[in-house]
């Protein structure tokens, strides 16, 4: 079962991805429909009926398990269902919200958040997901692959997750099947189903530009995200409401002129005031 249950995860990520994609008005929606009805074909009739009704229901048709809970409604399980799940010798599904269950493995990232502090002001806007010391206005690296695991070890090293390596490794596995480059030169490589805390979005600068998808378009700003599953559905908007920032030029030449990680976290909220509350 375990093969079966693999191939879900990755068409949820085939629709997760088309999601992603229409959120940044990208142009890959064709070519992903395609891979998702070939992987929807090679299901078992009753699981495609099946995955398919949550899908439209639910949005997320396959969960993880994390701590004893279903990632997707909250619900905390009974111990027996969860070594069930691990077990994966059958569909096993929440007795909640019906949504197909698996499990995490043992090594996955996790997600810490950031600790309040009793005199922290109420975050807005996109302070609510990141903060001045994730940003990073001078990328050393200039290859997807060590952007990408940048990004993470700065994600890591600043406290907001454990587990960085993995997180480069699942994004980057994520980014094989359709990159997360848009136009404007403009990347969201993300993690989505990390055990723990809550979304939280670092960003790097590279003036030169690099190649972060395919053709010959060059990237330059690259926001990395970290999704618990819970915060999946939010993703999107926040994604929106990126795209609509910066697809203006005058937006994207100011983070571009930042120097200092300073200058950029207040760029970044300038430009996202009114399109992310």
């Amino acid at each position: 079962m375990k093969p079966v249950i693999n191939h879900m995860i990755q068409l949820q990520e085939l629709y997760e991805a088309r999601a992603q994609q229409e959120a940044a008005a990208a142009s890959h929606l064709a070519e992903l429909d395609a891979a998702i009805k070939t992987m929807l074909a090679e299901l078992p009739a009753d699981l495609r009926a099946r995955f398919v009704r949550l899908q439209k229901k639910a949005h997320l048709a396959i969960a993880p398990v994390a701590d004893g809970v279903c990632s997707a409604c909250g619900m905390k399980l009974p111990v027996s269902l969860v070594h069930a799940v691990r077990a994966a010798e059958q569909i096993i599904t929440c007795p909640n919200c019906a949504r197909i269950l698996y499990a995490l493995p043992e090594s996955s990232p996790r997600s810490l958040g950031r600790r309040k502090r009793r005199t922290e002001q109420i975050k807005v806007g996109i302070a609510r997901f990141s903060a001045p010391e994730l940003m990073i206005p001078h990328l050393e690296s200039d290859t997807r692959d060590d952007v990408v695991r940048e990004l993470c070890g700065k994600v890591e090293a600043e406290g907001f997750v454990e587990g960085g390596e993995q997180l480069a490794e699942r994004a980057i596995q994520r980014e094989m099947i359709i990159s997360t480059a848009v136009d404007h030169g403009l990347a969201f490589p993300h993690v989505r189903g990390v055990e723990g805390g809550g979304l939280v979005l670092t960003l790097g600068i590279r003036r030169k530009g690099f190649h972060f998808g395919p053709g010959r378009n060059l990237t330059r700003i690259v926001f990395f995200i970290v999704i618990p599953t819970a915060a999946s559905a939010f993703y999107l908007r926040l994604l929106s409401g990126l795209t609509r920032s910066f697809r203006q030029k005058t937006a994207r030449d100011k983070l571009l002129a930042c120097d200092t990680p300073e200058k950029l976290w207040k760029a970044l909220l300038a430009a996202t005031r009114t399109t992310i509350p």
